[in-house]
Formats: structure tokens, sequence, C-alpha cells
């Protein structure tokens, strides 16, 4: 079966990819599949599940507390399973889980793929796993259950490097806009668009994909200019935080990501 994230990027045409981060287990245990199928409906096209860890060292203080929060709430990624168990009864859209290496390792690699594949999972992203050692160790594995590992590039990737990971990740290349953690950085500024425009030119056989400092329509938009679509973490979980309806609030926050918010009339 055609993994659901090449599936998108293959049919998406013109349109650009609006892709969402967040935390199992926050605000509250029990909303992490609430929160996907809002999601869906609100019209988010990829979403990312982060697996909360107790050491993220490239997050900011925003998903650092989400995942604080989430562990308090007695979220793991044994629990996380099991709340996924039916959601592709009502999520069609492609499902990455994105963390770190330590529980995946804890859990048993070859446990943590064929777990995945069970229950619908497309993709997992784990920035601290090097290339080679996925390459040497886990690439068959996960090829084996249709797993897309998606690696990342950050502007310090060298042209040498970012030819080796387009040959050995599929689904998409993950292109870090800066070397902060998530949540830091302000503006899109001219040096990341020049650094977008270097990977453009390279022209990859992977779609491209910005994480890092997209935030709101403008730089939603700024970034979908040179790459096949943008990654929201922070700016969804503060919103997550703030909510009072978590329904509509994701319903507004992802129209005003596509739209732009829309004017107050009186």
């Amino acid at each position: 079966m055609q993994n659901r994230i090449t599936k998108l990027f293959q049919n998406k045409g013109d349109k650009k990819v609006l892709s969402i981060f967040f935390t199992a287990g926050y605000p509250q245990l029990k909303d992490t599949a609430v929160i996907l199928e809002a999601l869906e409906e609100a019209g988010a096209d990829m979403i990312e599940i982060g697996i909360p860890f107790s050491d993220p060292i490239a997050d900011g203080p925003t998903i650092q507390h989400s995942s604080e929060v989430a562990l308090q709430n007695g979220m793991s990624l044994s629990l996380l399973f099991e709340q996924l168990e039916n959601i592709r009864e009502k999520v069609t859209i492609p499902l990455l889980l994105m963390g770190y290496l330590n529980p995946v390792m804890q859990y048993g690699v070859e446990a943590f793929c064929r777990k995945a594949t069970e229950i619908g999972i497309d993709g997992v992203i784990l920035p601290d796993l090097p290339i080679e050692e996925y390459v040497e160790s886990y690439k068959s594995l996960f090829e084996r259950h249709n797993l897309s590992n998606i690696l990342l590039v950050t502007p310090q990737t060298s042209d040498k490097r970012i030819d080796y990971i387009d040959g050995h990740t599929e689904g998409f290349i993950y292109v870090v806009s800066d070397n902060s953690t998530t949540g830091k950085i302000k503006e899109m500024s001219n040096v990341q668009e020049v650094y977008f425009q270097r990977i453009v030119n390279k022209n990859l056989k992977n779609p491209l994909v910005v994480g890092f400092g997209i935030k709101d329509h403008e730089s939603f938009s700024r970034a979908c200019h040179f790459t096949d679509g943008a990654i929201i973490g922070s700016a969804f979980i503060k919103a997550l935080k703030e909510s009072k309806n978590m329904e509509q609030t994701i319903k507004t926050f992802i129209h005003d990501i596509k739209f732009g918010k829309l004017l107050k009339t009186a």
C-alpha cells in the first residue's frame, strides 16, 4: 500500500501542505485523539504527534512545557499507542510520530515500527537519530514496515550531506529554518530565504517542508513560497494552552494560518 505521506505530496498540485505538531497528552491526557480529529476537520493536511520526553534538547520553552505537562499527566509511548489504536476509523490524513530516540529504544525499535504500522502511522521523525546509524541499523526495518523516516537539514548542512540525506529518506525532507530551538524565531529573514533557495536549487527527489519559526499566515506563506509546505508547532501549542473551546480554537487557528485572520465587522 502506498504511504499516505507520499500520496499527499504526489496529489497536492499547487497546494501547499500545512503540517501541525502537538504533544500527545497535552493539555489533558485524553486530548490526543480529539485534537487529531479536530485538526483534520479544520483542514490540516498532515499531523506530527509529539512523543513527550523528559529532556527535549531541540525544543524551546513552549514545547518543553507541553512535554513536561504531558508526562505529569501520565503520557507514555505505550499509552499513546493505546490511544491511537482505532484512530484510522476517523482520521485519514498522514500521521507521523516525532520525538527522541530514547523512548523508542526503550520500547524496542522493531516493536515500535511494528506497532506504529499496525495503528496506521505513516512516518517517524527522530532528530537525534544519526543518519549513518539509521542507514546501517534501521533503514531496512523502517522500509519493511512502510514507515517514512523523515530526516532534517539545517543551514549548516553541507550540499554533499543534503544529497546523502535526500538519498536515504522518503516522504519529505524537514528543512529546519534556523539553528535555534523551536519557538525562538521571531520573523523569517532574507538569510533564511537564501538558505531555502539554495536547497530548492538542488532539485532534490524529496519534497521540502519548513519547520521552526512558522507561526501565522505571513510566515507560512513566505516559507511556502520556496517549499512544498510548512510545519507549525509552538504557535499551535500556545493556542491550545489558552483555549476555552478546543474544537473552535483549532478551527480558527487552521483557517487563520491558511487564509489570514478574518476582519471583524461591526
